[in-house]
């Protein structure tokens, strides 16, 4: 099954995440198959930056998002 996930970036106690396409059982920080945008929790304001006819394209293809990936999609307008 293909999910829309984070991947973790950056250095320790200093995260930053890439929403990707991955595999589900590709590791966390391991292979993907699209990079669709990204999230800086620390930030301030918060910082996301998706891509939202991808978004919406893979769920359409059957890629199911992480219920994380889910409210951040909601917060950027690509599902309701």
């Amino acid at each position: 099954m293909v999910k829309l996930r984070l991947r973790r970036m950056g250095a320790k106690k200093a995260p930053f995440y890439r929403i990707v396409v991955a595999d589900s059982t590709a590791p966390r920080d391991g292979a993907f198959i699209e990079e669709i945008g990204y999230y800086n929790p620390l930030a301030n304001p918060v910082e996301m930056v998706v891509d939202n006819e991808k978004a919406v394209a893979w769920i359409k293809k059957g890629a199911q998002p992480t219920e994380t990936v889910r409210a951040l999609l909601k917060k950027s307008g690509a599902i309701q």
